[in-house]
């Protein structure tokens, strides 16, 4: 049941979180690193998404950034001016990340590296991208949020003992192809459409595609899909707020790093209430951080980027949805990739 009150627990996740967010977006702003989304945002995914921070959880996290690597370096010098092949190529790698997250052995590997196997894949099929900049980016970044998670776990730990993590899902093997046929599928097609489109300042929509799939089934999607929706109006309501607020000062950091910590702080708040994984208030956070890590400069500000990734959410959203009900009502059609019992 929900409730309004923050648990002595559920307060410091929140700091966390604030804390955590705010020193990747520091650091990103001091050094002006070209993907200041990896560095701002993977924070706030590792301390919002995981309760505790553990070797298992740094080894998937950084695994997944590897692979990532490996994958888009290869791909990019082989297959970087044939589209059909990279495409065909990139389900297979998709495929195989959504297996190990229906499967729950190790979803934090297969979440992570979907998502930004799909955003470097995108940008590395770009000529003017150097894409070991990019790799080099995100495996820094997968560092650096791993580094703030157990420091602000170290600083701020819990003060109650979490209970035991649920057991892995019991799922028949049909559900188990149903639900990484139809992530792959999904991912993939987002993957096309942004590359048909040339839509290389689209990353929050990109990322949204696939986000709303991570419930794993057409009933959850849909459910996030609202959430996330909801999330991203009020994430981009209150950049542009900031951005008001401070009118012709909003490139003084230490202006920015205040309210951004403000916000993020508000934002896990309601993350933390929802209890429900990536809810509205985990929508709003990292709408945040991708507006703040990747668009806020001296020469662009946040309106015209918030204003355009609202609506590009919103079509992303609309979009997907459709898709995936599609897929999932095609592979229900087959006792093989049936959701429910065979």
């Amino acid at each position: 049941m929900a409730t309004s009150v923050l648990s002595e627990n559920g307060l410091r996740q929140c700091l966390r979180i604030a804390f955590g967010g705010s020193i990747g977006f520091l650091v990103t702003a001091l050094f002006d690193l070209s993907y200041g989304v990896f560095f701002t945002v993977l924070p706030m995914l590792l301390l919002g998404l995981v309760p505790m921070i553990n070797r298992q959880v740094a080894r998937q996290i950084l695994a997944a950034s590897v692979m990532c690597g490996l994958e888009v370096g290869i791909l990019a010098q082989i297959l970087g001016g044939h589209s059909v092949l990279m495409t065909m190529v990139a389900f297979v790698l998709f495929l195989y990340r959504f297996a190990f997250m229906a499967r729950g052995t190790a979803f934090l590997f297969g979440a992570n590296g979907v998502l930004m196997l799909s955003i470097m894949l995108h940008y590395a099929s770009y000529p003017g991208t150097d894409v070991n900049n990019l790799i080099a980016s995100n495996f820094f970044a997968s560092i650096l949020a791993i580094a703030i998670a157990f420091v602000m776990h170290a600083i701020i730990p819990n003060k109650e003992h979490n209970a035991a993590p649920p057991p892995l899902p019991d799922k028949s093997p049909n559900r188990v192809r149903h639900e990484a046929i139809l992530g792959a599928t999904v991912t993939t097609l987002s993957f096309l459409v942004f590359q048909l489109f040339d839509l290389q300042d689209s990353i929050s929509a990109q990322a949204t595609t696939i986000l709303v799939l991570f419930p794993m089934n057409w009933n959850g999607a849909l459910t996030y899909a609202r959430k996330r929706a909801a999330g991203t109006l009020i994430g981009v309501m209150f950049g542009l707020g900031v951005q008001l607020l401070l009118y012709g000062w909003y490139d003084i950091l230490w202006l920015i790093v205040p309210l951004f910590w403000l916000g993020v702080m508000l934002f896990a708040r309601i993350h933390v209430l929802e209890a429900s994984g990536a809810g509205v208030g985990f929508g709003a956070m990292t709408t945040m951080g991708i507006l703040f890590g990747q668009y806020l400069s001296p020469a662009q500000d946040l309106v015209y980027s918030g204003l355009y990734r609202l609506s590009s959410t919103f079509v992303a959203i609309i979009a997907a949805m459709m898709v995936c009900y599609l897929v999932h009502k095609l592979l229900n059609q087959f006792a093989g990739t049936r959701f429910g019992a065979a």
